[in-house]
């Protein structure tokens, strides 16, 4: 195998998985696959029903990351109040866009998401695809709010909704 650090996340922590977000180490296996013996992360996405396990060699370069310190969330807050940054490209850039920052896994530009693609009860409808990436973006703000604050979901999403309205008013 080749030489690599210990891991830095330990069974029991809340980590940041890119493409599915925060999720919860519940231990370190070894596996043998196709020959090889590898030493692997099972993380568990509660919310998605899900298992995933990542060897731990890679975790970091995939991107897998600790949660967020409680001033990065103030930051991502911070990011909520600004006023939406909407480029005039075209709908289907801009999707592709917010897709990758949703799946980049950083708080600051999923937040970037969410102010972008949140609308208020005066302004138009958002179209289906618009709501499904608004509500990727929220939940993956809402949880990792949640994880780091220590409170549940419902508490992080009242937070963030509140933060939301303030910056409509």
């Amino acid at each position: 195998m080749t030489k690599s650090k210990k891991p830095e996340f330990r069974p029991d922590e809340f980590v940041v998985y890119p493409a599915h977000g925060v999720g919860r180490i519940i231990s370190i296996e070894e596996q043998e696959i196709a020959g090889l013996h590898l030493e692997l992360f099972v993380i568990s996405f509660e919310k998605d029903k899900m298992t995933l396990r990542v060897p731990t060699h890679k975790a970091t370069e995939i991107g897998m990351r600790s949660l967020s310190s409680p001033d990065v969330v103030t930051k991502a807050l911070d990011t909520l109040k600004g006023k939406a940054r909407v480029k005039r490209a075209m709908w289907s850039r801009r999707a592709q866009e917010y897709e990758q920052k949703i799946n980049s896994g950083d708080l600051m530009s999923i937040a970037e998401v969410v102010r972008d693609l949140h609308r208020s009860d005066d302004q138009r409808e958002q179209s289906y695809s618009e709501r499904q990436l608004y509500e990727a973006a929220l939940e993956r703000l809402t949880r990792e709010v949640a994880a780091v604050s220590g409170v549940d979901e419902a508490g992080a999403a009242k937070t963030v909704g509140d933060v939301l309205v303030a910056r409509a008013a």
